[in-house]
């Protein structure tokens, strides 16, 4: 797909697609509310959504709210862009923060330098609208943790 921005063409980003398993999440989201799934039957919180526990395998759940504070678990700095769309954000991050209720969620940080980024930085999500179906998570520093 390619989208003509200023007379030139440039690729249009990949965006998540909702279905049964994700609709409430991005629902969620375009609201600025981040939440998880989480087991009626054990307890225990997930992401990515999916139908059943990976702990007891119990297919009833609720979407509970998150706090939206983790820690940067993992990252990396991609300098070559994966798809062409990124071409124009090279280099950015990708991060896996490590959110307060034990789940990991994949993004990144945004206006953080890569030479910025340490294991365990805590972080907030944010909300970015990207059209009228998606907003996107993504995280910055938490200066008051």
């Amino acid at each position: 797909m390619t989208d003509l921005r200023e007379g030139a063409i440039t690729q249009i980003l990949p965006l998540p697609q909702p279905n049964l398993d994700n609709q409430e999440f991005y629902e969620a989201t375009r609201r600025g509310e981040l939440r998880f799934q989480r087991c009626a039957r054990c307890g225990t919180w997930r992401h990515y959504p999916r139908p059943a526990c990976p702990e007891c395998h119990s297919r009833e759940y609720g979407w509970e709210l998150s706090t939206g504070q983790g820690r940067v678990y993992s990252w990396t700095i991609v300098y070559g862009p994966t798809l062409p769309a990124f071409q124009d954000d090279v280099p950015y991050n990708v991060v896996d923060v490590l959110m307060e209720e034990g789940v990991h969620f994949q993004s990144q940080v945004l206006d953080c330098q890569p030479e910025e980024i340490r294991e365990g930085m805590p972080v907030e999500a944010i909300f970015v609208p990207v059209d009228d179906d998606i907003t996107l998570v993504k995280f910055r520093r938490n200066r008051d943790a």
